[in-house]
């Protein structure tokens, strides 16, 4: 193992790349029903077609997706994605997705308020795994010495609806601040997990309190990442033709930070794919890229 090392505080999640077994359906809810705007597409893929999506309809995506023919639901109890959490810059923006919600009677399958953040939770029609969260003022974050402390208390939805923009409806866009603020996948060992991404990675252990769970962070965020043994059989992978997460990247702020963060990964010999793309101990893709 080389030395410690630590990301750059300005370290973040750019985009979440998603297998989908029905590009249509899923533009109309990730368009029609959240707001996102398409970036690109191409039709040209041999596995189905391909689809880029952001907050505002230009670079930087916040969602890729990919059509693959046949795509099956993800095992119970397999490894990959738990959610993606999209993060809206502030209550109002977040009620505002919310109604939206609401008005196209989309289910919802949980609302938290985590003490740091406000949070959502539901599922795309392939049963991916979303949270739509706003943070509170990093000022105002519980702490126990260095770490961030978290909850999973009740979220008044009522409240959350009352400070919503009264602008827009169905066919609205969402804020164009929207980004993706952390993800939360499903490992089959925490102490791997915590090996990949802390000691190998550098990204810091910012809760550990919640059982079967780690959160990490770069620069004392509450998390830019979640990992889970939740209900995760030993071993348990989804086949390549499941739907789910192929990758999702880690944005390291500039070209000459990411280069020390290759060499460092080049001298423990972990394979780099082409892409730049990386694979924890359970195969769940990182793309390390600069801004």
């Amino acid at each position: 193992m080389t030395d410690p090392y630590t990301l750059p505080a300005s370290t973040h999640i750019g985009f979440a790349h998603l297998q989908v077994s029905d590009l249509k359906r899923s533009l109309a809810f990730y368009s029609h029903l959240l707001g996102f705007r398409q970036v690109s597409a191409d039709a040209a893929s041999p596995s189905g077609a391909n689809a880029d999506l952001s907050a505002t309809g230009a670079t930087p995506i916040v969602l890729r997706l990919s059509a693959r023919q046949g795509a099956t639901r993800k095992p119970p109890g397999s490894t990959g994605l738990y959610h993606i959490a999209i993060r809206l810059p502030s209550r109002a923006a977040l009620g505002h997705t919310f109604r939206r919600i609401v008005e196209y009677q989309w289910p919802i399958q949980g609302a938290s308020d985590h003490l740091v953040s406000e949070a959502i939770y539901l599922a795309d029609p392939d049963g991916n795994g979303l949270e739509l969260y706003t943070d509170r003022p990093r000022e105002q974050w519980p702490r126990q010495g260095d770490r961030v402390v978290m909850a999973t208390d009740p979220l008044d939805l009522r409240a959350l609806l009352a400070v919503s923009d009264p602008d827009g409806g169905p066919s609205g866009s969402i804020h164009p601040l929207t980004d993706i603020g952390h993800m939360h996948i499903q490992v089959s060992d925490l102490e791997k997990a915590e090996e990949f991404y802390s000691h190998l990675l550098g990204l810091e252990v910012m809760q550990r309190s919640y059982p079967g769970a780690l959160f990490l962070s770069a620069g004392g965020y509450h998390h830019h990442l979640g990992v889970n043994i939740w209900g995760v059989r030993p071993g348990n992978h989804p086949p390549p033709e499941a739907v789910g997460l192929l990758a999702f990247s880690l944005e390291i702020p500039d070209f000459a930070e990411r280069q020390i963060f290759l060499d460092r990964i080049q001298q423990t010999g972990l394979p780099v794919e082409t892409g730049l793309l990386l694979r924890d101990p359970d195969g769940n893709g990182v793309i390390i890229r600069s801004d």
